[in-house]
């Protein structure tokens, strides 16, 4: 009788530990995103589109020699940033955060639509597809904001400026790799 009530209470045991392991495992990743105003959008996604921050978004130009014009500003002194440069990198960047902030509100504007419909249980496939449309086109012009400014940047800074920022970034590019520009050329346009 005895090896009989421990067989059960180990079972048990067993029992209770599998399901609250199932419990676990059940439990889904957006578990507390229900709390959100607009589900779709977390908070740091929604305070980056009202503020015009990058969120990712120039990836591909910023990982490619492309800098970016707050993150030149940043590191201003470590790549020998001339006065009419920091003039023109602040120019830009206002220019590109105002076109930015624009775009996010749309976006956000628009993610709310759609919370509100689904939340309404108004959602139909034609507006569905309306809202994620425009929810798609607004990304895409901001990614191409994001992505324009890197390349004004670019035409603003020495290849060896670039190369100095890349260093800075921690990125791995070498100093000596100016981007198939050799020493006296990058002399001739720093005007040496």
């Amino acid at each position: 009788m005895r090896n009989y009530q421990i067989a059960a209470f180990s079972l048990l045991a067993v029992a209770m530990i599998s399901s609250l392991a199932y419990a676990e495992t059940s439990k889904s990743p957006y578990s507390g995103q229900e709390k959100r105003q607009i589900k779709a959008l977390s908070s740091e996604e929604f305070e980056g589109l009202l503020k015009g921050k990058g969120l990712g978004y120039a990836k591909s130009a910023e990982l490619n020699h492309y800098p970016g014009p707050l993150h030149v500003m940043e590191t201003a002194s470590k790549i020998s940033l001339t006065g009419k440069q920091l003039d023109d990198t602040k120019s830009i960047y206002q220019e590109m955060k105002n076109e930015a902030i624009a775009l996010g509100k749309k976006i956000i504007e628009k993610e709310r639509g759609l919370e509100t419909h689904f939340r309404k249980g108004s959602i139909t496939e034609t507006s569905l597809q309306d809202f994620v449309g425009e929810i798609a086109r607004l990304r895409g012009a901001l990614r191409i904001v994001h992505l324009k400014y890197h390349l004004k940047m670019k035409k603003i800074l020495s290849p060896h400026q670039v190369a100095l920022y890349d260093q800075a970034r921690g990125y791995s590019r070498k100093i000596g790799d100016m981007g198939g520009m050799g020493t006296n050329q990058h002399k001739q346009h720093m005007g040496h």
